[in-house]
């Protein structure tokens, strides 16, 4: 097939079926003609329409070559048979031998026994199959590309057809039960936290386009480069403005760059720019692509790769905007109080809303780590994750509740459950306006104990929390955060700029920072993905800096060079032999050597220690501790190797408790050992930031605690109000007790003695 015949036959197909879609006759008797006319122009025998319908249910509607007596009667499951492997993949499928595929299913209704060669598609709509077209032929054919990509286009035509409500109700389109009336409350995962209340507003931006085929493609092709100009000059504008400016740097600045670079990434542009030459219009041609690729990475195993669905489809919205004529979205009939709901979404989308009438923001899909959430936490927005099928059950204006402390969504609450979380909000009002009186004051127990309270961060937004808090310094930085938002490795000096900020926003006070810790389920964008049955146990941090020992190089010489003259900590994660951190540390003097063979400014001090998270490590501390300048306890991982519990597993993760005697007597060796060797040792993790668990911690001994930044107030105020000796004798009188926790008998001491939990 020569070049002009492959750009002419797609588009002279695509006119037949466009006229018959636009003339007269049942949406049925249209369907039945187009079916007939793609098996002539494809020169197969067969072709049949299959439309999913209620419980995922493929029905066929029309058929071109099958037995006309199974129209509407022969029905598949998705996953079953041929057609449903489609729908279940959302992928094409070409054989020549149709009956060898093991998902082969025979209805022998269809009279399909005499048909060798098969060719079906999706049939998709805003990344969803509603279902699947397919071709035949009886001689062992193989399909060109040609004709897959043709039978993609007169899909994406259809799937007009489908959802325009004549053939089925667009109620079975709908991936749930769709909208309740009753209250509902939706539980998923919390990614920023916080309490937000107002009416709703779907982000699902839809688009009625009337002429699917162009009827001049060169002028498409110019109009598709006018808006793709007009876009980037559009983004460029919204990024500048962003209320996030003012926040002077952040991980959030690297998020929109990000975004930025996949704004401009050919490849997009190109498959848009093929379907435009199929015989699209400029718009359908977005949609087919966008479409297309939903379908395909939403099956990724990858999460960088599904993250990067929802880049490119606030893209693709934004494209079509600009080829609509418009810029953004609409703010005029916006709620002054609103809660935005989405799919998922790209960060720029969300900076197309006004900020200060955004009190919350709820997803059906995401991550913590996804582009969207860091730039939510850096607005400081409540966000809830993983909440399905939320758009589903919930209309604009209808109202809504984002409890993200308690994990929690609450669609249509009534009048008095409203005013229940307003009182609620008001009351963490005052409470956060006491914590605020507090900041200035020591955190020192009546017994007069100083205990130093720092906080964990991963944002240099955080940083204003330190002032804001009154806390001591940052006992845990996650340096790993700019790396997985970048779209390739940081080098040397990217590295060392954003270090020298850390340090000066925190003025002199200690950080810490952690050196990578990635893997497991934090993947970096330009690493090749490890398949491990075991991610949390598996190849990264320490692990991966020592087999990959020029990553480590790199960010430790980035730190002495920010450090100039200042002391510097640096923290070894996920160190389980005490050879680790000697080749680490060795790592360590080498970069030091190296700048002053150079003449740089070397750091005043180098504190080098680890976080103890492996409980291997803590049975090895005669060999450690001679070598360490500090010891940090991660107490999230270490409690969960200690029981060998996933604690992103809701059937287990509350199964054992941080103040169980055991792990308390546990944690209590460690820091003795410490103690007695005059080592630093601090804990860190969500236990250090829970007044009751903080309150034990205190009593077996520790001093320092890290935690996130919301955390201070309610422990500096526990830490005032308790007695270090009272609670210590309590705490030991329990650790040979066979308890499987002392939780709520902590909190009646607590009760008795007037502490603050």
């Amino acid at each position: 097939m020569n070049s002009a015949t492959h750009i002419t036959a797609p588009r002279r197909l695509l006119s037949r079926v466009r006229d018959v879609m636009a003339g007269e006759g049942t949406a049925q008797s249209r369907l039945d003609k187009i079916t007939g006319i793609i098996a002539a122009d494809l020169v197969t025998e067969v072709c049949s329409i299959y439309v999913r319908r209620a419980g995922d249910v493929l029905e066929l509607f029309a058929t071109h070559g099958l037995s006309s007596d199974a129209v509407h009667y022969t029905r598949l499951r998705v996953g079953e048979g041929l057609i449903g492997d489609i729908a279940a993949h959302a992928n094409p499928l070409s054989l020549s031998d149709a009956k060898s595929h093991p998902s082969f299913a025979f209805r022998p209704e269809t009279a399909e026994e005499d048909y060798h060669a098969f060719l079906g598609v999706p049939i998709l709509r805003a990344g969803r199959v509603i279902g699947v077209i397919a071709v035949q032929n009886k001689t062992e054919r193989k399909y060109t590309e040609e004709e897959t990509e043709t039978l993609q286009t007169i899909a994406m035509v259809l799937a007009e057809l489908v959802v325009g409500g004549e053939l089925i109700g667009r109620h079975e389109l709908m991936p749930a039960d769709g909208i309740a009336l009753k209250p509902l409350r939706l539980e998923g995962t919390v990614y920023s936290g916080g309490l937000g209340i107002g009416k709703a507003v779907l982000h699902e931006p839809s688009f009625d386009i009337d002429n699917l085929v162009a009827e001049d493609p060169d002028e498409e092709m110019e109009r598709l480069h006018e808006a793709f100009s007009s876009m980037l000059g559009h983004l460029d504008k919204l990024l500048s403005q962003s209320p996030l400016n003012a926040v002077d740097g952040g991980e959030h600045e690297d998020v929109l760059e990000a975004f930025r670079l996949v704004a401009e990434d050919a490849g997009w542009l190109r498959r848009t720019e093929e379907a435009v030459k199929s015989g699209l219009t400029a718009e359908a041609a977005v949609l087919k692509v966008k479409n297309e690729m939903r379908a395909r990475l939403g099956a990724a195993t990858d999460s960088y790769l599904r993250e990067r669905i929802h880049d490119l489809d606030d893209l693709s919205n934004r494209l079509m905007l600009h080829l609509m004529g418009k810029a953004g979205a609409d703010g005029a009939h916006l709620p002054e109080h609103m809660i935005l709901v989405a799919r998922n979404m790209g960060p720029a989308e969300l900076l197309d809303y006004d900020h200060t009438r955004l009190r919350g923001l709820v997803l059906e899909e995401g991550s913590a780590t996804s582009h969207v959430a860091i730039v939510a936490r850096a607005m400081d927005i409540p966000v809830m994750g993983q909440v399905r099928d939320v758009l589903t059950k919930i209309d604009h204006g209808e109202a809504i509740i984002v409890d993200s402390d308690n994990a929690q969504v609450l669609i249509r609450p009534g009048e008095d459950v409203q005013q229940a979380f307003h009182e609620t909000r008001k009351d963490q009002e005052k409470i956060k306006a006491q914590y605020a009186q507090l900041k200035d004051l020591p955190a020192k127990t009546l017994d007069g104990i100083d205990i130093s309270l720092n906080i964990n961060a991963g944002l240099l937004f955080d940083f204003e929390q330190i002032d804001e808090t009154g806390a001591d310094g940052v006992g845990l930085y996650r340096t790993e955060v700019p790396f997985m938002v970048r779209a390739q490795f940081p080098d040397v000096e990217a590295q060392r700029q954003l270090y020298e900020k850390v340090l000066d926003r925190a003025d002199g006070k200690p950080v810490v920072f952690r050196t990578v810790d990635v893997g497991g389920d934090k993947v970096l964008p330009y690493w090749d993905e490890l398949d491990e049955e075991n991610p949390a146990m598996g190849w990264r941090a320490i692990r991966i800096c020592l087999d990959r020992p020029a990553i480590l190089r790199q960010q430790l010489r980035a730190l002495i060079l920010a450090a100039r003259g200042r002391d510097i900590r640096v923290m070894f994660p996920m160190v389980a032999e005490v050879d680790e951190f000697i080749e680490a540390k060795k790592l360590l003097q080498r970069e030091l050597d190296r700048v002053k063979e150079r003449g740089g400014i070397a750091p005043e001090n180098v504190h080098a220690g680890v976080m103890l998270e492996v409980p291997a490590l803590a049975l090895q501390m005669d060999k450690l501790i001679p070598l360490v300048d500090f010891i940090s306890i991660g107490s999230n991982d270490l409690m969960q190797f200690l029981y060998a519990t996933d604690r992103g597993n809701p059937h287990v993760s509350d199964r054992y408790d941080i103040l169980s005697p055991f792990a308390l007597g546990f944690l209590k060796s460690i820091r003795d050992r410490c103690d007695q060797a005059g080592v630093p040792v601090s804990i860190c993790g969500e236990a250090a930031g829970r007044p009751l668990d903080a309150m034990a911690l205190i009593g077996i001994g520790f001093r320092r605690l890290s935690m996130s930044p919301p955390a201070i107030g309610p422990v500096k105020e526990m830490v005032r109000t308790m007695s270090e000796r009272q609670v210590a004798q309590f705490v030991h009188s329990t650790l040979s007790k066979p308890y499987v926790t002392i939780r709520p008998r902590l909190r009646d001491f607590a009760k008795d003695h007037g502490i603050k939990v």
